[in-house]
């Protein structure tokens, strides 16, 4: 994997919220919504259950200098909402190449957050590279949509180890080619 750091992350308009830098206070959400094992189990490295300072800990490397991915929260304070939603995330592959994650709060789920987030980072493309991917599990064919509606093609089945199953996940793997 292409391990360059990564220095400078935007905020990034997304229409009904804003991706911003995650903040040492966002660690509360997160961990609400992260303990969920639904959650944790659409994911491949968050852990059911969630031990003790792994948000903090997962804070603190999303704001260090040389961190190989950028992690924003989806922040709806701005419009009433709340001040996590969700997160997004982009990570360095190789040096045009990033891998796009993501997972919404479960009681936002189905409101169009998820396409939202990363229709707006595909948007502002922050990495500046010539192809995005991702993968989500077969079991969850919502992510699959947020996906598509995002203008990302099927590549194909894989698997990925999945942490809270403690089990190889079927996935489907996507791309999206960038200008």
């Amino acid at each position: 994997m292409y391990q360059e750091p990564i220095t400078q992350q935007p905020v990034i308009e997304a229409g009904r919220f804003i991706l911003r830098p995650l903040r040492r206070s966002d660690a509360g959400l997160i961990s609400m919504y992260t303990a969920d094992r639904r959650v944790a189990e659409g994911t491949r490295a968050i852990p059911h259950p969630l031990p003790p300072g792994a948000t903090e800990a997962f804070i603190a490397r999303a704001g260090s200098e040389k961190r190989t991915e950028d992690v924003w929260a989806m922040d709806g304070s701005g419009e009433g909402l709340a001040e996590v939603l969700g997160i997004v995330s982009l990570t360095r592959v190789e040096p045009d190449q990033s891998e796009v994650g993501f997972w919404v709060g479960p009681g936002f789920w189905n409101a169009g957050f998820a396409s939202e987030a990363v229709q707006a980072l595909v948007a502002a493309n922050p990495h500046q590279s010539r192809t995005l991917f991702a993968e989500v599990f077969q079991d969850n064919p919502g992510s699959a949509r947020v996906l598509s509606n995002a203008g990302f093609d099927y590549l194909g089945d894989a698997e990925s180890w999945s942490v809270a199953r403690n089990a190889r996940v079927p996935t489907w793997t996507y791309l999206r080619k960038m200008g």
